[in-house]
This record gives structure tokens, sequence and C-alpha cells, in this order.
């Protein structure tokens, strides 16, 4: 009942809109790796070029097993990029691997959103890993105590999701920019990188919108109980 009972149908739309989202970013993604770059540089060169560019000699570039797990990891100051990404010229792998130079970016110079959402990091771990297990065992037990503290866990990766917005949407405006200063893609192939980029901000929107429609399910089902 916890799992199926009526409330579950707030979840469906932002399901159903992440469902889409993913579909949007392979698609895209898939699209624009089939088109190459007139500039010829791979991911990696275009990365380490814009990086030189800002200054950031300092931040290494590695490659990192999966497909679109390319991230910027602040803590070590390295830029890990895909295989897909990292070797390839296509407008796809360019507009990625600038975007993560765009947290680089970020981090050189101190975006508070991003300063936050690195300092909300291990609070939102602990909340996403323990919070359903302290939902489960109040539910489990009937004890109203431990299901709030759940939900309070709970709050704080929803908080997490929602401040990763404005950072990754700041990181794409500041790759698209750094692309265009620099020259390395004309403004036709500005556009396909642009499009790419805006494919996986869905993807962000789709997981924030997931949290936040959970978090007011274990609201509703956490008042239905005490009812």
């Amino acid at each position: 009942m916890f799992y199926y009972d009526s409330s579950f149908i707030i979840l469906i739309p932002a399901l159903l809109f992440s469902f889409y989202a993913q579909t949007k970013i392979q698609t895209t993604f898939n699209k624009y790796f089939k088109r190459r770059a007139f500039c010829g540089m791979s991911g990696a060169q275009v990365a380490r070029k814009i990086l030189d560019n800002n200054g950031l000699y300092n931040v290494q570039i590695e490659l990192v097993r999966g497909k679109l797990s390319d991230h910027y990891d602040p803590a070590k100051r390295v830029l890990r990029l895909s295989e897909e990404v990292y070797y390839s010229d296509s407008l796809a792998s360019i507009g990625i691997a600038a975007h993560e130079v765009g947290h680089a970016i970020q981090h050189q110079k101190s975006y508070a959103p991003l300063i936050l959402r690195n300092s909300f990091v291990p609070v939102a771990n602990i909340g996403s890993n323990l919070s359903w297990i302290f939902i489960i065992i109040g539910f489990a037990i009937r004890s109203l105590q431990l299901i709030n503290f759940g939900i309070l866990l709970f709050s704080a990766a929803v908080i997490f999701q929602i401040i990763t917005l404005p950072v990754e949407f700041n990181a794409s405006a500041r790759a698209l920019n750094q692309l265009e200063e620099s020259s390395i893609l004309n403004s036709q192939e500005i556009d396909g990188a642009k499009k790419v980029l805006n494919a996986a901000a869905l993807t962000y929107v789709a997981a924030t919108l997931v949290a936040i429609s959970q978090l007011l399910r274990l609201i509703l089902i956490t008042r239905d109980s005490r009812d």
C-alpha cells in the first residue's frame, strides 16, 4: 500500500517527463554525435583549450568509463570525460566537454550556487541513502517520528536537486559562450551543441520534478496516516 496507494498518481506526470527527458537526450546526442565539427578537435582537445584560455592549467583531463558519465571533480580539480566525448570531434562531444569545463570555470570564479551545491553534497547523500530506511521502518512500526525524520532527510536530497538546476544551466551558458568566443564552433555548429545541452538540462529538470513529487507524496501519505 505504501508504494501503490492512490497518492502514486502524483508521481505519474514527473515519471512521464523523466522518460521523455531520457529519450530526448539519447536521440539528440546520437543525432549530433554523427555531425563532425569543422575544427576537427576532439572533446578532450576542446576542453584543454578552454581550460587553458581561462588559466586553468592545473585542471587535468581524465578518461572515465560509462556513457554520458562526464563530470568535473572540484575536490581533485579533475575533468573526467567518457570515451565518446573524449575522443570524438562531434558537435555533441564538444558541447558536453565544454559544459564540464563550464563547471571548472564556475569553481575558479567561486560561483555561489556551485559552492552551495558542493557544501550540500554530504547532507544530500545522507538524505538520499538513509531517508527511505527511516520512512519504511516508520510505516512498519507506525512511528510518526521516524517517518517525519525520514521525510526531513529526503527533503535535503530534494533541495540539492533544486540547487543543481541553476548550476547546470549556468555551466551550459558558459560553455556556449566559450565555444563562440574561442571560434571553436561556427554559428550553425553552436546551435547543434546548444540543442544537446538543452536536452541534457531536461534530465536535471526531470530529476528535480520526480524528487519534489515524491516528497509531496510522502507528506500526503503521512497526513493520511495521521487521519
